[in-house]
């Protein structure tokens, strides 16, 4: 029991950026939610078993359509399929934190990844409990970031137009920073360029997938070329 209070004691600090984050996209799908017509309890169950801020965003507008399984499965699919690549580096360290690897696995976001890759656990505290207890925090923030907003969006008269946007603002964000990093802005540059040349070439239902695959090869091959040039 010490060991994992002193694993939460030294997580919850590094989670403090995703709190911020979260709380304010939580917020923006609760309201969207509520504006469909559905109350804290949809907010509360999927914040819990889906949690996934964008495949979040893009089931409000599912929830309003008329039921088409194959579109939506489909859909989830290619939102969450960066997931897979992210869980592919962490597949060794997840396997050996027994049980906990499910729900690790599960609760993998972009953030979280982020946190996990680049924090280490401080002297004297568990790094398998520090994982977990960075991944549940941050879990637990969506989770209220989802349920205040469909409150607040019960009780408060406002205006959801442009909400929608608070997702894509933080990929660009992201993006932003990537690119600022001079050492290798190449990666930024291939997401570009495929997605433009796939937004010309190719139809508006296939456009994801062609963007998707592209970027995948060309981050393959870059990284080929990488390997070649540091031997």
């Amino acid at each position: 029991m010490q060991m994992k209070k002193k694993a939460m004691r030294a997580a919850f600090p590094k989670t403090m950026p995703v709190l911020m984050g979260y709380l304010f996209l939580g917020l923006a799908f609760g309201v969207l939610l509520r504006e469909k017509g559905y109350g804290w309890q949809w907010a509360l169950l999927m914040s819990v078993t889906i949690y996934s801020g964008s495949l979040q965003f893009f089931a409000t507008e599912l929830v309003g359509m008329a039921f088409q399984p194959v579109t939506a499965f489909l859909m989830s699919l290619l939102i969450n399929a960066r997931y897979g690549f992210y869980g592919l580096s962490l597949l060794e360290r997840f396997r050996a934190m027994g049980k906990k690897r499910f729900y690790m696995t599960f609760a993998l976001t972009d953030e979280t990844y982020a946190l996990l890759c680049s924090s280490e656990a401080p002297e004297g505290v568990d790094q398998e409990w520090y994982s977990f207890f960075i991944t549940l925090f941050d879990h637990c923030y969506w989770i209220l970031g989802s349920l205040l907003g469909n409150l607040a969006g019960g009780v408060l008269p406002f205006s959801s137009r442009g909400i929608d946007f608070a997702m894509t603002a933080l990929f660009l964000v992201i993006f932003t920073d990537q690119l600022m990093v001079k050492q290798n802005r190449r990666p930024g540059m291939i997401g570009v360029a495929v997605t433009l040349v796939c937004l010309i070439v190719l139809p508006g239902d296939w456009f994801l997938l062609g963007a998707m695959g592209g970027i995948l090869l060309g981050l393959i091959l870059l990284r080929s070329r990488m390997g070649v040039e540091q031997e």
